[in-house]
């Protein structure tokens, strides 16, 4: 198929490569071109072009993975007079449910189908062409989509209708926090505790407690490592769009908010960098 990616970031740019390696004819585009030209540069048989307009004109599927509601519409808007109807617009970047809904129809009066399609897994798991995609689309669109999108991961689902992929992510991260911020708790209590807490996770992660968190970010936590990815700036702006839709649709998500709060000492503290994992650095 021929498609555009736009926006090459640390999950941008391998899922875009995954993508041309799978046989899709690729253009890329960048809002600083020297990105798309590092990844041409690296990717035989791609390319990239220094115009939305150019890099979107005759593509069959546009794959974005921008930064937040603002560049998302900005996006779309600059993308779809280029489009043609049948096409698709297939949104990687986490999200307002709303802005999806939006952008949906705005798509929809010109015949493009807009899939929300927001991911898990990390920069390892878009490396690794191993993410999880949640969406909200019609069944037509998202039939279309899916294949494209299978080529930088492992399960990729449809939810509902626009808006259900965003809906997903929310839940998502609403179980990151809490998981990462009981983790962090447990591991510094270890260690107040005086326990070989390496010992101890090994432990621990053969029984009712195991979880990908402990497994992957427990040991690096201990390490005092907090380099592996997704950025507690990037967590905030999701924990913010989950507590948004709270107060609209009602639920309560006492733990959510509070760890949003300790996210926010992270950031205080010199870490809008570092990874979630680095919740147990206010602890110590």
């Amino acid at each position: 198929m021929k498609t555009a990616f736009i926006g090459l970031g640390a999950m941008g740019a391998p899922m875009a490569g995954h993508l041309l390696a799978k046989g899709h004819e690729v253009t890329v585009f960048n809002r600083s071109p020297a990105k798309a030209e590092a990844w041409v540069a690296a990717h035989p048989g791609g390319a990239m072009a220094t115009d939305m307009a150019d890099a979107v004109r005759g593509a069959q599927g546009v794959l974005l993975c921008v930064g937040n509601d603002d560049d998302v519409r900005a996006t779309v808007q600059a993308a779809l007079p280029a489009l043609a109807a049948g096409s698709f617009i297939a949104d990687h970047t986490t999200t307002s449910a709303e802005l999806a809904r939006e952008m949906a129809a705005l798509c929809a009066a010109q015949g493009v189908a807009f899939i929300d399609a927001p991911v898990s897994g990390g920069e390892v798991g878009a490396q690794k062409g191993q993410l999880t995609v949640m969406c909200g689309a019609d069944a037509a669109a998202f039939a279309i989509a899916e294949p494209v999108l299978c080529s930088y991961a492992k399960a990729v689902t449809l939810l509902g209708p626009s808006g259900s992929g965003q809906l997903a992510k929310m839940v998502n991260q609403i179980c990151i926090a809490g998981l990462v911020q009981g983790l962090s708790e447990a591991l510094a209590f270890g260690e107040r505790a005086g326990l070989d807490m390496p010992q101890v996770l090994e432990v621990i992660s053969k029984g009712a407690a195991q979880s990908w968190q402990m497994e992957q970010r427990g040991p690096t936590m201990l390490r005092d490592e907090f380099n592996f990815g997704f950025a507690v700036d990037w967590m905030r702006k999701d924990l913010g769009l989950v507590l948004d839709e709270a107060r609209r649709n009602g639920a309560r998500v006492p733990v959510t908010a509070l760890v949003d709060q300790f996210y926010a000492d992270v950031q205080a503290m010199g870490g809008r960098r570092w990874d979630t994992s680095s919740l147990i650095k206010r602890l110590r």
